[in-house]
């Protein structure tokens, strides 16, 4: 029997040299999980971005119908991935279903 799972994923990339940085992974149990890391990692992002790049990761933050949305896509077997820009950087988060043989 297969178990769905979410791997979670968080890159920054530079727009000058086009290098790429992870800023973390995990396997999230659900969608939800999954989604509530995705904030988590936007959360830290935002923290550390000028004002005004940091107001549309807010934005997102607080959207409830934005999060619905990811949540049905997550469930339905389809990746969801939400990019963060500032001058220089882009911030890539993504979430993608998996399956994996149950214990």
């Amino acid at each position: 029997m297969l178990t769905r799972t979410y791997r979670c994923q968080a890159i920054a990339s530079t727009s000058d040299d086009g290098r790429t940085f992870p800023l973390g992974a995990y396997m999230a149990g659900s969608p939800r999980l999954a989604l509530r890391w995705l904030r988590d990692r936007a959360r830290h992002i935002s923290d550390q971005l000028d004002p005004p790049a940091a107001r549309p990761v807010l934005a997102w933050l607080h959207d409830d119908q934005t999060h619905e949305h990811a949540l049905a896509v997550l469930a339905s077997g389809t990746p969801y991935s939400h990019t963060i820009r500032d001058d220089t950087t882009r911030y890539l988060l993504t979430a993608r279903p998996t399956t994996r043989p149950r214990p």
